[in-house]
């Protein structure tokens, strides 16, 4: 049976955090220790928070996003674990994020400054102008509307101006320019 390791009301006020998918299994031996108004459920560890939940992103004062299993299973409930060295602090005016992108899936993802994988090569950006080029990376990976102007290959295109989106201040007119 676990003891009852509760951390300060405050601690997740105006954090970032991205939580791992886990079993059900992780919590058959814990109990509830703060069940919210929205229907989520958190278990904590002396390691660790599970949240037991149907919505994930931006809540309330925080940004916790799930980072889903391979395999997808029908349930909306979620749970996700995040150990207390990966809540990170978040504001609107400071430059915390960056983007990475998985060409694959044409994914676009924004990670915190103090992620441990943060190559410090990428551009940092606020939230508001994060929100932004996430939009404009989206749009240049999952459509092609745009390309029809472009002699280049489109997967060729694609690659290179997200690149300058997230390398560089540049903004997306100016990268198309330099592209024709």
């Amino acid at each position: 049976m676990q003891n009852n390791f509760r951390p300060s009301p405050n601690s997740f006020k105006n954090t970032f955090c991205v939580f791992q998918e886990t079993s059900l299994d992780a919590i058959n031996d814990l109990k509830v220790q703060y069940d919210s108004k929205s229907g989520s459920k958190y278990y904590y560890t002396k390691k660790g928070m599970y949240r037991l939940s149907n919505h994930w992103g931006r809540l309330a004062n925080c940004k916790w996003r799930l980072e889903s299993l391979e395999q997808e299973t029908d349930s909306k409930f979620k749970l996700g674990f995040a150990a207390w060295e990966s809540f990170y602090p978040d504001n609107d005016i400071d430059l915390l994020y960056y983007l990475e992108v998985n060409y694959g899936k044409k994914l676009v993802q924004y990670q915190h400054k103090n992620n441990p994988d943060f190559d410090k090569k990428a551009v940092l950006r606020t939230s508001s102008e994060t929100r932004k080029r996430i939009k404009q990376v989206r749009n240049v990976l999952q459509l092609s509307s745009w390309a029809k102007y472009f002699d280049s290959d489109i997967d060729d295109l694609r690659k290179h101006i997200v690149e300058q989106l997230i390398y560089s201040e540049k903004t997306l007119d100016e990268i198309k320019k330099e592209c024709k």
